[in-house]
């Protein structure tokens, strides 16, 4: 008979305890799934990490292992007086003779067994009644593209995601599958929402993985945004800059009223409270009006006599500092 080392295979050693085996496990788990792994042989060492974590988690299985003794994995070896017809005893439907297999071999027929639903008796210190062991799906990533009127008002978006998936032949392949998701309002550029049970589907019973999608904001004709914060440049007249005024500014609600207040200058921030994007759980972000003095580029006569006018009367010089 073929030895397997399953602490080895778990990477533990002889002393671990129950919570170190099923960390242990879970780690490999992930790393060597055949439906997402790149691993060499993953599928292979799949099963042994699988058969290790069954023996190793349960105390009277873990027990009857460790009356094999030590042994190189793979080593060829002879149980204890008694072994055979200790865990053989009632049989296997597979009819699998444990005078001249390997464990592995032995482990497989238990899983063929358990795959058809076999209620027949099992080698109990390897394999309980009805036992079986699971894991969660994979987690998968996506991108959603929002407007953003999608992210101020919250909208539902379809993704057709390309996934690995396990064929009829068993082989690993990609599927396509469609999955509706709804994104609340407040969503913003660079973050990153998960969604339970949108991923991959369990094994042997475990939940469905997560969805974790990274939300990305195409440019506004309008506002630009940063954090939950919208910013808007605003042109106004000189004569508005000077001797103020109140004008109607857009927001993401409609327009609204703003004071400009006499002597305004070009590239001052005006803010605009709670106007930005909505936030879950918060106060809403602003809106910063970044104004821009805006000179006619072609004056009727009337204004130009006016500017003239203007010019001649003026008493600041706003080039003073640089003399």
């Amino acid at each position: 008979m073929k030895y397997i080392d399953y602490y080895a295979a778990l990477e533990v050693d002889h002393n671990a305890s129950e919570a170190d085996v099923k960390k242990a496990y879970r780690r490999l788990a992930r790393k060597y799934h055949p439906d997402v792994s790149k691993e060499k042989d993953a599928e292979e060492k799949f099963k042994v990490i699988a058969e290790a974590y069954q023996t190793l988690s349960d105390k009277e299985k873990r027990a009857a292992y460790d009356q094999l003794g030590s042994h190189r994995s793979g080593e060829d070896f002879r149980p204890p007086p008694g072994w055979e017809s200790r865990f053989s005893q009632g049989g296997m439907s597979d009819g699998v003779d444990l005078g001249g297999i390997d464990l592995g071999d032995l482990f497989e027929a238990l899983g063929r067994q358990r795959a058809r639903g076999g209620a027949g008796p099992r080698p109990h210190a390897f394999a309980g009644e009805g036992e079986t062991f699971s894991m969660p799906g994979q987690d998968f990533e996506a991108t959603a593209q929002l407007t953003l009127e999608d992210a101020f008002h919250g909208t539902e978006v379809n993704l057709d995601l390309t996934i690995p998936d396990i064929g009829p032949d068993g082989n690993l392949r990609q599927a396509h599958r469609n999955v509706r998701v709804r994104i609340p309002k407040g969503a913003t550029e660079g973050q990153r929402l998960r969604v339970p049970g949108k991923g991959g589907a369990g094994f042997n019973g475990g939940p469905s993985g997560a969805l974790y999608l990274n939300i990305r904001i195409a440019p506004h004709a309008r506002f630009r945004l940063s954090g939950h914060d919208l910013y808007l440049d605003l042109p106004i007249t000189p004569a508005e800059a000077v001797l103020g005024a109140k004008i109607e500014v857009p927001t993401m609600e409609g327009r609204v009223a703003l004071n400009i207040r006499p002597g305004t200058r070009s590239g001052h921030k005006l803010r605009m409270g709670g106007k930005g994007l909505p936030q879950p759980r918060g106060t809403p972000g602003d809106l910063y009006c970044i104004i821009s003095i805006v000179t006619p580029t072609a004056p009727s006569d009337k204004e130009r006599a006016l500017y003239t006018e203007l010019a001649a009367a003026a008493h600041e010089d706003p080039r003073a500092h640089l003399a």
